[in-house]
């Protein structure tokens, strides 16, 4: 996923029922007062999500879109790294949807993130 060099996103693991990654605070990714944007952090959450849910894939399937993202934002980034886990809420075959979690370095949830993947198939 080429997308994750750009944004500075780490994938720390990815496996069907569990995908963890990370990002860090840093200039670049924040508003004008010093917090992490949104933006990456809905980033954030979107790539490790989409890696669940292509790990989820069914027989013959050959990848996943995001059509439907929805964030609560709990709590703000001022420092540190904000770690994300994603799991599978349900794998059909033309849907995956998948629950990302936002951790920051203290503990604290900051964000939740529901996720629907349409499931692609290739063109015969």
């Amino acid at each position: 996923m080429p997308f994750l060099g750009l944004v500075g996103i780490e994938l720390l693991s990815a496996e069907p029922s569990l995908v963890c990654g990370r990002l860090e605070h840093a200039p670049e990714r924040c508003t004008a007062g010093g917090l992490m944007h949104g933006g990456a952090l809905m980033a954030l959450a979107d790539s490790c999500g989409g890696m669940c849910a292509y790990l989820n894939l069914p027989e013959g399937a050959v990848g996943t879109s995001t059509i439907e993202s929805k964030t609560n934002f709990l709590g703000a980034v001022r420092e540190g790294a904000v770690s994300a886990v994603s799991k599978p809420l349900h794998v059909g075959a033309s849907t995956i949807v998948v629950e990302t979690e936002l951790w920051r370095a203290d503990g604290k949830l900051v964000g939740k993130t529901t996720q629907t993947q349409a499931v692609l198939h290739g063109r015969g």
